[in-house]
């Protein structure tokens, strides 16, 4: 029965979001080292290489990285004046 079963936590997993490129160059050169020695398996799958590479062949992804904010200036003061003026006439009743 599900209602009198607690549930098993999930596990936690730590992400992280700041990386060291001096750590992952010096991981890199010692798997490097390691599969020249024999001791890990040949890797032919680098996912260094794939790094980009979806925007790369998607028009509409390439696009969105180059294309710029379209809510320019103007457009932003007249969107302000009209939300002033909302907000008045919902507070005073009239314009």
């Amino acid at each position: 029965m599900g209602l009198f079963q607690t549930r098993e936590p999930r596990k936690y997993r730590r992400i992280s979001i700041y990386t060291s490129e001096r750590q992952d160059k010096l991981d890199k050169l010692v798997r490097d080292v390691k599969r020249e020695m024999g001791e890990l398996p040949a890797n032919d799958i680098e996912p260094d290489r794939f790094k980009g590479k979806f925007s790369q062949f998607t028009p509409r992804a390439s696009q969105a990285g180059e294309r710029e904010n379209r809510l320019t200036w103007p457009l932003a003061l007249i969107l302000i004046l009209v939300l002033i003026l909302v907000w008045r006439y919902i507070v005073m009743g009239k314009l």
